[in-house]
């Protein structure tokens, strides 16, 4: 508890908790001497909370008999966002803090509607949040779109329902797609949905910001019992229909090369030498930028101006570099002042 505010409400949660407690058990409880605990106490006094005090051998301090601190009250958005905020906690994997988390989550379920619960626990259950293994400048969180879509998602995904949507792509251009949703992941500040899509006749994923006027249908489907719509959207990503084709050999092995370069740069495939890394950019730049940061030797197999486009990528690195040896440093020389007589 380093911050004062955290002791303040952690006053209060002792001053709740106990009928009367003494003020030097507060001290060391919050772990300060007790003129700041009389500090504390004003300052929950100051916000309008009755504290009384008695003095002597077996006095200390108390709530007024009666006071209850009102209940936080929070709408529907508010309890969807610090139930997401909680499945993230639990999917970062803070093994510490995972009891905390399962309480309050506990907490919250007791509380809320039915109807609300029901649509919480569609998204603890198929909603997938991800690291990415690799930085990337473009890993800053974008507008998710619409809850309301997200929730109706996830309620579909759970009832295994069909819904119909539309769909704009990058270009802007419109299209009503019937699909059978499998999967939400969140990813790179994006929510995207997987599934069956009935107009292309084949798995695809849908990012929820391009989405509008998600309606559920009058049909079924059977969702794929050990489908990851996770490693889908790794492999959407890595076979996107970019222009440029390549083919690099890593000496590496497959374990470094995904912590390296990740799951979505394209396909890493096993090789007699390493892996086999088959992708297609757009820009050979920034390609061979991502490639001169790897720490294990590579071959580029295909295209030659791939290879053109490494080698004046290190030599910009080596033009950049300066020799302090060769060209040391100088230092401005001072203009004498003429003295004065």
């Amino acid at each position: 508890m380093a911050r004062p505010t955290t002791r303040v409400l952690a006053l209060l949660e002792l001053l709740q908790t106990h009928r009367q407690i003494s003020g030097t058990e507060l001290a060391q409880r919050l772990e300060v001497d007790v003129r700041t605990l009389r500090r504390y106490v004003a300052t929950l006094e100051e916000l309008g909370i009755p504290i009384t005090t008695q003095r002597g051998r077996f006095g200390g301090y108390s709530l007024v008999p009666g006071f209850r601190v009102p209940p936080l009250m929070f709408t529907q958005d508010e309890t969807l966002a610090v139930a997401l905020g909680l499945l993230a906690a639990r999917r970062l994997g803070m093994e510490q803090a995972a009891p905390a988390i399962e309480g309050a989550h506990a907490k919250l379920e007791r509380v809320m509607p039915p109807a609300l619960r029901k649509r919480l626990r569609a998204l603890a259950e198929h909603a997938t949040l991800t690291q990415p293994a690799e930085p990337s400048t473009h890993a800053r969180a974008q507008p998710a779109g619409r809850d309301a879509d997200l929730v109706a998602l996830a309620l579909a995904i759970q009832s295994q329902q069909r819904v119909r949507m539309v769909y704009s792509d990058d270009a802007g251009a419109a299209s009503t797609r019937d699909i059978d949703p499998y999967g939400l992941v969140f990813r790179r500040g994006h929510w995207y949905v997987s599934g069956h899509c009935h107009l292309r006749n084949g798995l695809r994923s849908f990012r929820l910001d391009r989405l509008r006027d998600v309606t559920p249908l009058p049909h079924s489907f059977l969702r794929p019992g050990d489908f990851d719509a996770a490693a889908h959207l790794d492999h959407s990503i890595a076979t996107l229909p970019r222009p440029i084709a390549l083919r690099v050999l890593l000496h590496t092995d497959a374990a470094q090369a995904v912590a390296e370069l990740g799951t979505q740069i394209g396909l890493l495939l096993p090789h007699d030498e390493g892996i086999l890394l088959e992708a297609r950019t757009e820009s050979l730049t920034w390609f061979a930028r991502q490639l001169a940061r790897l720490p294990f030797a590579f071959t580029v197999l295909e295209p030659a101006s791939l290879r053109e486009a490494v080698r004046a990528h290190a030599q910009g690195l080596l033009r950049n570099v300066t020799d302090a040896d060769a060209t040391p440093p100088t230092t401005p020389t001072r203009r004498s002042r003429p003295s004065r007589a």
